[in-house]
């Protein structure tokens, strides 16, 4: 075993629990690779499909609808195959290295343009697009479900994740901020070139596969456990979600919390292309997500502070607090209002997102605790399921709000439309944001953790000390 979970008297040696610093930036650059790929997918691919690729929004809204189907079992699926995997190089781990180049394919099928007929098309989008929903939960589901196998210390886990989301901050800014001005560049000057986005999404993939194959070389799967060590069978793991209310409580706010940051994202463009006539300002706007970087880094201390629940509670109410900024500025064409309201609501989604995965890894130490089964994937794979759910809804809600305003691609829009668009960047987003900080009142589970952790640490080296008997 690489590394003890605990020493003779069940105390947890914290010392023997910290992640070399390697190792720690070599796991935060799967977030990174990952931001760089699906963000760029998530931002700019309802824009490429209406405004590029010739598709109607709401046949875009259906598409987004229909793949949710999908994703109602591929993330599940793939949280079951990880825990019955067992390799030289652990459970999650190798999923990197088999399914980062089917990823990639398959983030540049989507932005590619072939010559066929609305029906072609509409075909070639649901192939690609839900090809790279279900090959991003393989490469995804991973960066959570590795998690509790590589500490068992609570505030490294804390600052695995805080590292992790400043890098996946990082390749989301500088994803969605260089966008359109590298498909311009590829594309003799247009932000709708069929060539540019083709070539920009294939530079992306390239990097997107260097990346994680340095993430596979360089991070560890070091806590090991009895049932770790196992196949679980399904009906095994399943036990572990029964009565888990710290997880159906997180997985809920993964789901409502991305439904509303996707529908700001991905209409953030048609806001500035038509209702402040100003498309260039939606890059520098989409960058703004480097402030969020601030409340990533202040993440473990204010965690220590005033505990996980709390810090992400702040969060949201921060970015509750940007949208409603938002619409006054939108009220009054205010560029300079909608710069500090996005700034106000990039710092309160920067200390909500890198605790959700923390939040998730301590519902698999509760499963485990209440039920005593350990399923690190099908626990965790539900983070992914439930994300793009809330982002599949969130393409849902965008495309019909659009297509029942009366939105026509490439053309001044009415004033209907345009209220359209407003309704998707400023208020359903806020929706989002404020159900998240109710849900939060009810999760508790800063109150027990160092009793549940205390107890487990004491059961993993019982079952250790067994498993050495038997050798």
């Amino acid at each position: 075993m690489d590394q003890k979970i605990s020493n003779s008297e069940g105390a947890p040696q914290k010392p023997k629990n910290m992640v070399p610093w390697n190792e720690r930036f070599s796991y935060s650059l799967s977030d990174f690779a990952c931001n760089l790929s699906f963000q760029m997918v998530g931002t700019y691919l309802m824009i490429f499909y209406t405004d590029t690729f010739g598709i109607s929004a709401a046949a875009v809204g259906t598409l987004f609808f229909v793949a949710r189907f999908f994703d109602a079992v591929d993330g599940p699926i793939w949280g079951i195959l990880i825990d019955h995997t067992h390799t030289r190089f652990g459970k999650s781990r190798p999923y990197w290295l088999w399914f980062s180049i089917p990823f990639a394919v398959f983030c540049v099928l989507v932005f590619t343009t072939p010559n066929l007929s609305l029906t072609g098309k509409l075909i070639w989008a649901y192939i690609t697009y839900i090809g790279v929903d279900v090959l991003y939960s393989a490469v995804n589901i991973p960066i959570t479900s590795i998690l509790p196998s590589l500490t068992s210390n609570p505030q490294e886990r804390v600052v695995l994740s805080t590292i992790r989301q400043f890098m996946g901050t990082a390749g989301a800014a500088i994803i969605t901020g260089i966008t359109l001005t590298m498909v311009a560049k590829f594309g003799g000057g247009s932000t709708t070139s069929a060539r540019g986005w083709f070539i920009w999404a294939l530079i992306v993939a390239i990097i997107v596969v260097i990346i994680f194959g340095i993430v596979f070389k360089n991070t560890k799967e070091r806590v090991q456990t009895k049932s770790s060590r196992k196949s679980i069978p399904i009906k095994t793991a399943v036990k572990a979600l029964r009565s888990n209310w710290p997880w159906a409580i997180i997985i809920f706010i993964n789901f409502i919390y991305w439904l509303g940051m996707q529908t700001r994202s991905q209409v953030t463009v048609y806001f500035f292309k038509y209702n402040m006539h100003n498309t260039a300002l939606s890059s520098f706007v989409l960058s703004l997500q480097f402030v969020s970087l601030i409340a990533v880094v202040l993440t473990p201390w204010t965690a220590k502070m005033i505990g996980k629940r709390n810090t992400m509670l702040g969060g949201m109410i921060l970015a509750c607090i940007g949208q409603l900024l938002l619409s006054l500025g939108a009220a009054h064409l205010s560029v300079s209002i909608i710069i500090v309201a996005t700034i106000i609501g990039y710092l309160g989604t920067g200390y909500v997102s890198g605790l959700i995965a923390v939040m998730l890894a301590d519902a698999v130490d509760y499963g485990e605790w209440k039920n005593g089964v350990r399923a690190e994937g099908i626990v965790t794979s539900f983070s992914s399921f439930s994300a793009k759910l809330g982002m599949g809804f969130g393409g849902v809600i965008t495309g019909w709000i659009l297509s029942a305003t009366g939105y026509v691609a490439n053309h001044a829009q009415s004033a209907t439309a345009l209220h359209g668009i407003e309704l998707n960047y400023i208020w359903v987003p806020l929706l989002g944001f404020a159900l998240s900080g109710l849900a939060l009142a009810f999760y508790k589970v800063d109150g027990i953790e160092k009793q549940m952790l205390g107890d487990l640490a004491v059961k993993h080296a019982r079952e250790n000390a067994e498993d050495d008997d038997e050798k």
